[in-house]
């Protein structure tokens, strides 16, 4: 029995991976690989239609019953599971807090409905029929490809929790950096700023001494503005640079993002939400979207 259960969770891990990938597919127009993992399987759909399946297959002949019982089941499993993610992680994965009635953005009745149409579709036509491909399937050559399977999954799993903890990195790096600059461009003004309010003072200064020739007044005023001129220009380059040079390392920390791990997880959830670094996660889609297409 458990090993039917736990091919049941690879089939339909796979068939919920094709799901989203056609769904991404109709939506986006190409080829997009949907899912918290990089192999072709979404593990979401493997416990979902299980739970459905063991809890609810004694009363699939009553629809009504089928229908809000999946709906029930399911969304608990989405809801569980968006919040353990983004508690883990620090990132929200999917977000439905635009859409009506939604509870924490992790759940919302559209997509919870459409779970439940989903499904009765399954256990009234697909399951039946997966059982009993399974059904012909010997428990050695069964065990042998599970065994491959659970390998797999579990080296997929590591590699895609390694990923995320260093987009987590990345990301924090990116914001520090965004810091960095928003600080030297804020610098930059505010010096502008007073070397100019600094030489109207000067130049205030200088025609207040009435007694000074008119000669010596510009003269005055003339060496001044020339003086802090050359501090402002001096101030105003070093400035410059120093922002050049952040801007370079921020450039450098996001063109070191075509790594396929990290590229992938941000296209397979573009409605991810960071908890903690939510301009870095910006500029690193922006940059993603426009270089990555």
């Amino acid at each position: 029995m458990l090993i039917k259960i736990y091919l049941y969770f690879f089939i339909y891990a796979f068939l919920g991976w094709c799901t989203e990938v056609i769904y991404a597919a109709l939506i986006e127009g190409r080829f997009i690989n949907r899912g918290f993992l990089n192999g072709p399987y979404c593990p979401i759909y493997g416990v979902g239609v299980i739970a459905v399946v063991k809890i609810l297959m004694p009363i699939h002949n009553n629809l009504f019953l089928l229908f809000f019982g999946s709906v029930f089941i399911t969304s608990i499993i989405e809801l569980f599971t968006g919040f353990i993610l983004e508690k883990i992680f620090n990132h929200k994965w999917w977000d439905y807090s635009d859409k009506p009635f939604n509870i924490g953005g992790y759940i919302c009745p559209l997509f919870s409905l459409m779970w439940g149409i989903g499904c009765l579709v399954v256990v009234d036509k697909i399951h039946p029929m997966i059982s009993e491909l399974v059904s012909f399937i010997p428990d050695m050559p069964a065990i042998f490809i599970l065994n491959i399977l659970t390998v797999i999954f579990v080296i997929d799993l590591i590699a895609t929790v390694n990923t995320i903890f260093k987009l987590n990195k990345k990301l924090e790096r990116i914001e520090e950096l965004s810091t960095v600059i928003k600080k030297t461009s804020d610098e930059l003004g505010e010096n502008l700023a007073a070397g100019a309010i600094n030489l109207a003072v000067k130049k205030e200064e200088i025609e207040d001494k009435l007694y000074q020739s008119k000669e010596k007044i510009e003269e005055k005023i003339e060496q001044t503005k020339r003086v802090v001129d050359t501090d402002i220009a001096a101030l105003i380059q070093k400035k410059k640079e120093a922002l050049e040079h952040k801007k370079h390392a921020l450039n450098k920390e996001l063109l070191e993002t075509n790594i396929f791990g990290q590229k992938r997880l941000l296209k397979a959830f573009p409605g991810l939400i960071s908890r903690r670094n939510k301009e870095a996660l910006k500029i690193l889609k922006e940059h993603i979207s426009k270089n990555f297409k």
